[in-house]
């Protein structure tokens, strides 16, 4: 079993669960047109779609796959009413016998959108590490933005996230990683981690390299919207944003306001 990150738009992935010549399982596609090409040119046949959120960019291609392959399952947040949806989902789900017969665990993640769900796939069947597909929720070195939920809310999802086991993959759906690290730096320039990481990744995108996926053990290293617990980097980030800070929570709304208007 292989994933692949499929580009599409400005700075999307559209991600692929699949074996050579065999089934494939498609994450948020937001056009249908590159999952379309990629489909046809590794003879793969759609068995199913994750969604994790409602958004456009996420859901677009859904009528066309649809038209074009036939009905499959379509796993997305019930509370969206997605279209084409064939399984809703709330979150704490466990699916045994999930897309392309997997073992699924599905999280309620609302922060980015209220409905917005992630899901872990770990699986004997396969000889990859356990699969995060966060969608919008994180990002390497970075978050997605509050649309419609809380920082509060936003902080608790990402806590699910730093509990999974340390070589998960994080599949997230946007090509943000070396923006985010400049912030990052920004706010705590003297970050070896983060200097280091910065290196890696503008070498990585001059060559058109994806920086995806990461691992969680990574992202606790480098990430400060996961390491706002740490008093070091809360300094960093009350002298950034010359905001009072006094817990965790404080920290990261003071952070992510910080980086909508970096």
């Amino acid at each position: 079993m292989k994933i692949h990150p499929i580009p599409a738009f400005n700075d999307n992935y559209i991600w692929a669960l699949y074996a050579d010549q065999g089934d494939v399982l498609i994450v948020d596609p937001g056009d249908a047109a590159p999952v379309i090409d990629f489909i046809n040119t590794n003879k793969l046949t759609l068995r199913g779609i994750l969604i994790t959120h409602h958004h456009m960019d996420h859901i677009g291609g859904l009528e066309q796959l649809i038209n074009t392959y036939g009905k499959v399952p379509v796993y997305a947040p019930e509370i969206n009413n997605v279209p084409h949806c064939t399984i809703p989902l709330k979150g704490g789900e466990t699916l045994t016998e999930g897309p392309l017969g997997l073992h699924m665990k599905v999280l309620a993640v609302p922060g980015h959108t209220l409905g917005h769900l992630a899901y872990i796939i770990e699986d004997d069947k396969f000889d990859l590490p356990p699969l995060l597909f966060c969608g919008d929720t994180l990002f390497s070195c970075g978050c997605g933005r509050l649309f419609e939920g809380t920082a509060e809310m936003m902080w608790a999802s990402l806590q699910q996230f730093m509990k999974l086991p340390e070589n998960t993959f994080v599949c997230a759906a946007h090509e943000y990683t070396l923006s985010n690290v400049e912030f990052c730096l920004a706010v705590k320039p003297g970050d070896e981690a983060l200097q280091d990481y910065h290196r890696d990744v503008v070498s990585f995108r001059q060559r058109g390299i994806a920086t995806l996926p990461t691992t969680i053990a990574h992202e606790m290293g480098a990430n400060l919207f996961l390491r706002v617990q740490d008093p070091e980097v809360q300094q960093a980030i009350a002298s950034f944003t010359r905001r009072p800070i006094h817990t965790a929570v404080d920290a990261f709304a003071a952070l992510r306001e910080a980086k909508d208007n970096f």
